[in-house]
C-alpha cells in the first residue's frame, strides 16, 4: 500500500470558522506573541497565556471538520495516510483520519509544566489552576510555544522521507522548523500543492498545483488520488 504524506496548515482549519495567527484579522492582531505564547509568558503571565488558550479550545470544541478534513480520511481506504499537522486543533481526528502528527501540539489536552511528555485530556474547553499534574505543578495548555523545542519534528522527518505522495495543504510554508519538512521528501515522489496562494516549493520532479480552498481543493485531489487505484 502507497504511503501518502500530508503537511496540512492553518488554513485548512480556516474553513471550520477557526482564526488563524497570520492573516490581517488573525489572533495576533489582538495579541502579542510575547505575552501568550511563550515560556517567558507563562512565567510572567499565566493568567492571561491561560485565558487566551481556553478561548481557543472553547472555539475549537465548537467548530466542526469540514469537508477537507472528511476527504483526507477517505483516502485511509486505499492508501497509507500519514497526516503531519501544525494546527492545534483535533478536527483532523475528529473527521475519521486515524495516523495524526500535531507538530504543535493540540489544545484538547494538557501537559504538565517540569515534564512535557506528561500530558492529558482536559474535559471540557476550560483548563484551571486547580488542575496539577502528578507532580502537584499546574497544568499548561499542550502547544509548542515560540523558543521552544519541536519534540515530533524527528518523527515527521521520518515519515517525509518514505512518501510515495506528498501533500501540502493550507500553508504558507513560512513556519520553521514545519517548512523545511519538504526538503526531507524524496524527488521522485509525486507533490500536491493545495492552496488559495500558492507557495514556493522546490525539489520536486512531479508537481501539481491545486490553487483553490481547502473544502474545494482536496476533494479534487482525493478523487483524483482515489481514482489512481
Amino acid at each position: 500500500m502507497e504511503t501518502i504524506v500530508i503537511l496540512t496548515g492553518a488554513g485548512i482549519s480556516a474553513e471550520s470558522g477557526l482564526k488563524t495567527f497570520r492573516d490581517s484579522d488573525g489572533l495576533w492582531e489582538n495579541y502579542r506573541i510575547e505575552d501568550v505564547a511563550t515560556p517567558e509568558a507563562w512565567l510572567r503571565n499565566p493568567e492571561l497565556v491561560q485565558q487566551f488558550y481556553n478561548e481557543r479550545r472553547k472555539s475549537v470544541l465548537e467548530a466542526q471538520p469540514n469537508e477537507a478534513h472528511k476527504a483526507l480520511a477517505r483516502l485511509q481506504d486505499k492508501y497509507n495516510v500519514q497526516i503531519i499537522t501544525q494546527n492545534i486543533d483535533d478536527l483532523h481526528e475528529r473527521a475519521g483520519s486515524k495516523n495524526v502528527l500535531h507538530l504543535h501540539g493540540v489544545i484538547t489536552r494538557s501537559q504538565s509544566d517540569i515534564e512535557p511528555d506528561l500530558t492529558y485530556p482536559i474535559s471540557g474547553w476550560e483548563l484551571r489552576f486547580t488542575d496539577l499534574c502528578a507532580h502537584g505543578k499546574p497544568l499548561r495548555p499542550h502547544v509548542v510555544w515560540f523558543g521552544e523545542a519541536v519534540p515530533n519534528m524527528t518523527i515527521a522527518t521520518r515519515l517525509c522521507r518514505k512518501a510515495n505522495v506528498f501533500a501540502v495543504i493550507g500553508t504558507s510554508l513560512q513556519v520553521y522548523p514545519a517548512a523545511g519538512l519538504t526538503e526531507y521528501v524524496p524527488k521522485s515522489t509525486i507533490r500536491y500543492v493545495v492552496d488559495v496562494n500558492i507557495p514556493a516549493i522546490s525539489g520536486s520532479n512531479q508537481l501539481k498545483k491545486i490553487e483553490q480552498p481547502a473544502t474545494i481543493g482536496v476533494p479534487m485531489m482525493v478523487e483524483e488520488l482515489l481514482a489512481r487505484k
